[in-house]
């Protein structure tokens, strides 16, 4: 039997927060690399991080870093992704992008596999890795949608820190100290690092993630809007979102209601249809207490859903519970499963 065909791979932001679980993800799954690249500022080129127990020195990303790379995953932010994917891509790399760069840009897919794998096949070199909140709501929604018909969605979000980077994750234990020893809470980087106020996370909800728009949403709500519509081929579908950052380090929990088209659906029906649908699982036991949580969730790839109810005033109405680890399925493992979606489709 021939041996497995290998690949190439950068990882582009491999210090931060994702880019360290898309190693582990990619170790995990037994990528086929023939060669690793670790790409990161200048700040940190020279640093070694470990990958199968082999020493690897990080490399300063530059346009020359991409030759001879076959498939590049790059979590670095948008500046660098602009600047550096179409030079990738040039090059010869296929580019799997976790930031907001292309996500909306016409041309490039934007992909959860288990909602529009097909769209892979028609990539210009670049595929976009949606917003994590709207990751795990249209992983969940899909065998609705697809099953029933979806006529609206509201969702209001519960966001795991860890969404903001490590240095959130470090603000959220410091504050967390200081509260609890009486002291006063420097705030520095929530909610939005670059926005003019911060206010402190610990024992506190900031329903504020990433900046405002003009029309009063956040970037972040109105990428779950946007992403949504454009994932799912519906652009006239009616979604609106509102995203809440709370005090706790892994796992986006959401409450989504939705409205169906077909008449008369059980709840029995939707549990039936999480059950049966690729990435979900079901956690759904009012008895016995049994609902996903944002620490139950945590270190998982799939997305969990609980809590399913039918609206007492709305016979189409639905109410959900989605819960899923941001880092894992909201960005690593959604990264490396197109990845290994690309190499089995032929698509590369």
């Amino acid at each position: 039997m021939s041996e497995k065909k290998r690949y190439n791979v950068a990882v582009v932001g491999a210090t931060g927060a994702v880019g360290q679980k898309m190693l582990e993800t990619l170790e995990n799954r037994d990528f086929p690399i023939e060669q690793l690249k670790l790409l990161s500022s200048s700040r940190s080129a020279g640093l070694k991080m470990t990958y199968k127990g082999d020493e690897y020195v990080l490399e300063e990303a530059t346009p020359e870093s991409f030759d001879g790379v076959d498939i590049a995953l790059f979590s670095a932010g948008g500046s660098i992704s602009k600047k550096l994917a179409p030079e990738a891509v040039k090059r010869g790399a296929v580019v799997i992008d976790n930031t907001s760069a292309f996500r909306m840009a016409e041309g490039v897919p934007l992909v959860v596999p288990e909602v529009n794998e097909g769209d892979i096949e028609h990539h210009q070199g670049i595929i976009a890795n949606p917003n994590c909140s709207t990751i795990q709501m249209v992983a969940a929604l899909e065998p609705v949608r697809k099953a029933l018909g979806m006529k609206r969605v509201i969702v209001s979000t519960y966001q795991a820190v860890s969404g903001a980077g490590n240095e959130a994750a470090d603000e959220l234990r410091d504050q967390s100290q200081s509260f609890l020893n009486g002291e006063d809470l420097e705030a520095n980087i929530l909610p939005v690092k670059g926005d003019e106020k911060h206010y402190p996370i610990a024992f506190n909800a900031l329903p504020q993630i990433d900046v405002f728009q003009e029309n009063g949403y956040t970037f972040e709500e109105m990428k779950m809007i946007n992403e949504t519509k454009k994932i799912m081929h519906s652009p006239d579908l009616p979604v609106a979102a509102t995203c809440v950052r709370l005090p706790f380090f892994t796992s986006h929990a959401e409450s989504v209601y939705v409205e169906v088209e077909k008449e008369g659906v059980t709840v029995e029906e939707i549990k039936e249809l999480m059950n049966n649908a690729p990435g979900i699982v079901l956690e759904d036991d009012p008895s016995t207490q049994t609902y996903p949580t944002p620490l139950s969730a945590a270190e998982k790839k799939d997305v969990f859903v609980g809590r399913i109810r039918k609206d007492l005033d709305e016979d189409k109405g639905f109410h959900l519970w989605v819960v899923s680890d941001n880092l894992l399925k909201g960005a690593a493992w959604n990264s490396v499963q197109i990845a290994e979606r690309l190499i089995a489709n032929k698509w590369l």
